[in-house]
């Protein structure tokens, strides 16, 4: 009981969430991307973060590597890296293009991947390429099924 409370509080003090979900939410309007990073294109611009399935695997984030505004990332290219209590990850973009916005907030509250991975956890803004790369991604119930049939593997 003491350790648990002490998790508790520490992960209170890094600000990281300890809830976790039972199951993995895929969102139906997104793109996945085999490596667990899911996609929202909005014209030329797609916002980037991880899948509730990847975070829930992660654990509590207790660190976000962002990269610059204005560098460039290709698709299944690491930009980026998450470190959790378990374990430290990179994040590959599921595009090509333009870094024009990363999520500050990351910097302070790293917990919010955990919380929100499709709102307030976000990671990057890019301005797209390619749109033809989008062809190659999984919608969501293609990434459902490969998460389901990943996790049966483990």
């Amino acid at each position: 009981m003491a350790t648990k409370l002490w998790a508790s509080r520490a992960a209170s003090y890094l600000r990281v969430s300890t809830f976790h979900r039972a199951f993995a939410t895929v969102v139906k309007d997104l793109k996945y991307a085999d490596s667990h990073e899911w996609v929202k294109v909005d014209g030329s611009s797609a916002t980037i973060g991880i899948t509730d399935h990847a975070q829930d695997h992660l654990g509590d984030v207790v660190y976000v590597e962002l990269p610059e505004v204005g560098a460039s990332v290709t698709q299944s290219g690491s930009f980026g890296a998450v470190e959790s209590v378990k374990a430290t990850s990179d994040i590959n973009s599921p595009v090509s293009g333009k870094v024009v916005e990363v999520n500050e907030k990351l910097n302070d509250t790293p917990g919010l991947v955990n919380e929100s991975p499709y709102q307030d956890g976000w990671i990057i803004k890019v301005e797209i390429n390619n749109n033809d790369e989008l062809k190659s991604l999984m919608d969501h119930d293609q990434y459902s099924k490969f998460c389901e049939e990943e996790d049966a593997k483990h």
